[in-house]
């Protein structure tokens, strides 16, 4: 099922989300938003969807890039690269801005899956960018508390 997207005046987008344990993320509940937010990310022209911005504020995030779907249960970043890179990014629950933000080009994220087995990885690029992003989302940061100019798509088009 897709689900309504949230935006920038909800309080949820501000809080810190709730860790899951092994016990919750198995619940049928956990695993029913696990597919429906699957399923919302792309339709919603999204590559990355946190569950705060379906309204729920538990620790889970899905990533959807190179024609894969990732759930991320409590995921932390154990590693920033000193090398940073500044791109422009944008987010479903703050339709029609976008801003130049500086993020680690690679980070290395420990996580669980929707199994709840502990996985580490690192990512590097996009998938990075992505993952930061969201995990800034599970914090109650959005990138425009991050970007040093944030501009209107409709500025954009001029």
């Amino acid at each position: 099922m897709i689900l309504p997207i949230i935006t920038i005046l909800n309080p949820i987008l501000r809080q810190r989300a709730k860790e899951l344990s092994l016990e919750e993320i198995k619940t049928p509940a956990i695993q029913k938003l696990i597919v429906d937010m699957k399923e919302t990310v792309i339709p919603a022209g999204g590559v990355g969807l946190a569950a705060p911005q379906v309204g729920v504020s538990i620790r889970l995030v899905i990533i959807a890039i190179q024609d894969k779907k990732i759930a991320l249960i409590n995921p932390e970043i154990i590693n920033f690269s000193w090398r940073k890179e500044i791109a422009e990014e944008g987010c479903l629950s703050v339709p029609g801005k976008w801003g130049a933000v500086k993020r680690s080009k690679t980070v290395s994220v420990k996580a669980q899956n929707e199994n709840g087995e502990v996985i580490k990885f690192k990512a590097r690029d996009l998938f990075a960018r992505v993952i930061q992003h969201e995990i800034d989302h599970l914090n109650g940061v959005l990138f425009i508390d991050r970007s040093k100019r944030v501009i209107e798509e409709e500025a954009q088009k001029i």
